[in-house]
This record gives C-alpha cells, structure tokens and sequence, in this order.
C-alpha cells in the first residue's frame, strides 16, 4: 500500500522509530509525506539526520500538516499531548494511538464537540525487527478506509490484526504486547540449561534461539494445531515426553496462562482514568 496522505508520528522513542523505519522500508509513503515531533532535542537530530525527514518540537504545528497521525507516546504523557490538539485535531484527520491501556473513548472525551476518528493500535517489541504483531480497534467513528489504513501502516512492521471489542486489548496487551518477555525468559532457561550440561553460551544461545523462531514458523506455516505439532516432535516413550513430563511438573503451561492474565489485568488497571 502507498499513500500519498502526510502522516505525521508525536513521539520517536522505540515504537515510534520502529513505525518510521516500517514505513520506509515498505514504501508506504515517502520521506515528503513524512513528519514527525520529539521533545528530546539529541533525538530530534538523530532521527532527522538517519531517516532523512523533518523532526520538529511542535505538536501543533505538525498536525496542521497531517491527514494522518501516529500518537506514539507513552500513557502518562497523553493527556498533555492530547490537550495541545484539541484544537487543531479535527474530522478531516485520522488520528492512531499506540499508547498501552488507553481507550478510545477516553481519547474522544478530549473532542466532545466532534467526531474524532480514532484507530487504537497495540504493537509489540518484535516490531523492531519488522516480525511484529499489532491489534487494531476502530473507534465510533473510524471507518473502513480508516481501519484498511491502519492496516497498511502496521503491516510493514509485521502482522496485523483487528478486536472486535476494546476490552479484548488488555488481553492483547497481556498476549502479544508482554509475550516476547515471556518467550526471551523462556529463551534463556533453554540457553542456561545447555551451558549447564556443557554446551558454550554462543552455541547454546543460538541453538535455543533458533528452536523458538523455527518452532513459530512451522506453526505459522503448517496451520496445523499446536497439540499436533507437539505430538510430532514427541515420538512415544522418547526424550521429549521425558522433558514435557518435568515441564508438566513444573505447572508450565498454568504459569504461562497466569503471566498472560497478570499482563491483562495490569494493563486494564493502567488504563483507568
């Protein structure tokens, strides 16, 4: 997909920097049609400079210009961000927040007089390498177009995925938003395992790495139920029923529900204004 809309991102902390290079490297849009703000003055230049776009300080001034705009600031600072649109942020323009646990309804409450258009997005940390997942939301007021554009903008960082009610965003948040931190603890005891029984950290570290990326990608690709697939690896009486025993001993995969539903519930507690 490419636009010739201006989309405009407030905010190149991690994610925001991750949109940015997403769009570019997919030829979304070009480096015209691309604005962005930071209050930071060192990471104004830098991203201005590796990115080759323009980097200003004033929110404002830069929504003005857009028909598009990434909100890609962290929830305590929204509201702030939020005030200073009020009056420039209209109709005519579709606005998409990253920001963790923050409603679209709460969002619209700062544009009571208007129809605000509001696409809610949840990405994760993958996205960093362009292996992401996103949640979409649309607001009251999104509209197709609006979703088909959120849509074009976070597939370039990965793969994308619409909620059919908002409160199902916490639980995303819980899921995929939380889940690498999981899945990298999970990467490390595999890792420190090897090492312990001999292996060198390098091999170890890559050949649990590896494990993790092809068993997602044989999910991934052979849509076939992740039970089946277990059942694949596990021939009977072999060594990795021996080793799912022990993790069945350990209550794993109870423990990785719980993690899942702590992260939910955290980020539904975050999100209450």
């Amino acid at each position: 997909m490419f636009t010739d809309k201006t989309i405009g991102i407030i905010g190149l902390g991690n994610m925001g920097e991750v949109l940015l290079r997403g769009l570019l490297t997919a030829e979304t849009t070009d480096r015209a049609h691309l604005l962005a703000t930071e209050m930071l003055p060192d990471r104004r230049v830098f991203v201005g400079e590796t990115y080759g776009i323009k980097v200003g300080a004033d929110n404002v001034a830069m929504v003005q210009r857009c028909d598009i705009v990434l909100l890609a600031v962290k929830p305590q600072n929204i509201d702030k961000v939020l005030l200073e649109l009020v009056e420039v942020l209209d109709e005519s323009k579709l606005l998409i927040s990253i920001a963790a646990g923050i409603t679209t309804e709460f969002i619209a409450s700062f544009f009571p007089d208007r129809d605000v258009r509001i696409v809610r997005a949840m990405p994760n940390a993958p996205a960093l390498v362009l292996t992401g997942a996103t949640a979409l939301y649309p607001g009251s007021h999104a509209t197709d177009d609006d979703l088909k554009l959120a849509f074009g903008i976070f597939d370039t960082t990965g793969k994308t995925v619409v909620v059919a009610n908002e409160a199902l965003m916490d639980v995303v948040t819980g899921l995929s938003g939380s889940g690498p931190a999981f899945v990298f603890m999970m990467i490390e005891a595999l890792s420190d395992a090897g090492v312990q029984m001999g292996l060198a950290r390098k091999v170890s570290n890559l050949l649990a790495a590896q494990t993790v990326l092809g068993a997602a990608k044989m999910f991934l690709e052979t849509g076939r139920h992740a039970g089946d697939l277990r059942d694949l690896v596990a021939t009977p009486g072999g060594t990795t029923f021996a080793g799912l025993r022990a993790l069945e001993k350990g209550v794993f995969r109870s423990t990785v529900m719980d993690a899942v539903e702590a992260a939910a519930k955290k980020s539904k507690e975050l999100g209450r204004k």
